[in-house]
């Protein structure tokens, strides 16, 4: 049986942040490979900046070099939006000998009583939850936790400050940060 962490999320654009929380996860929990699944439509956020052709390609160029980081576009191949229930319920179905982690920071912890079919959801997953800064880390849901590095760090606020054209050296990889300049994603580039 393989033990398997999931996270998810947009990507826009992929970071520091998301491979630092899958390393400390995938050690602390030792687990035998990361799933990175980029949402489609994500049902707590309005919309995506970036295509999902561009999110897919900066993740591949984020997590290439780690043999334990895989790239899964399940939740790219299903239309809607990307509830985490229909895609562990997928995945459990496509691998049931499997054991799946789902990682979650601490804003997605205070939101597990929202989430659609929580109750379900719990029944057939282990979350593995991380502190992030100005969240706290109390549920009543059956939650791991797992003490990692903190940084104050966002897609957002990586878009912001490309669009404003200031210093990103070190949050991004450099081959992201490449591919975000050949295609002039967020503003970045633009005259």
């Amino acid at each position: 049986m393989r033990k398997i962490g999931i996270l998810g999320g947009t990507f826009d654009p992929p970071h520091i942040g998301h491979l630092l929380i899958a390393e400390e996860v995938r050690r602390a929990k030792l687990l035998d490979e990361i799933w990175f699944i980029p949402t489609n439509t994500p049902p707590h956020k309005e919309h995506t900046t970036t295509s999902a052709g561009h999110r897919t390609s900066m993740l591949k160029l984020a997590i290439r070099n780690h043999p334990s980081f895989k790239l899964n576009d399940i939740e790219l191949k299903r239309e809607g939006k990307s509830y985490t229930y229909d895609t562990i319920h997928e995945l459990t179905k496509l691998y049931p000998s499997d054991e799946f982690y789902f990682i979650i920071g601490g804003d997605m912890v205070e939101f597990l009583p929202k989430w659609y079919r929580i109750d379900e959801l719990i029944e057939i997953i282990t979350f593995v939850g991380v502190s992030r800064p100005g969240y706290s880390l109390e549920t009543t849901y059956p939650v791991h936790f797992v003490d990692i590095p903190t940084i104050h760090l966002s897609s957002t606020m990586l878009r912001e400050r490309l669009q404003r054209r200031e210093w990103i050296r070190y949050l991004l990889s450099n081959s992201v940060m490449q591919y975000v300049r050949e295609h002039q994603l967020y503003g970045f580039g633009r005259n």
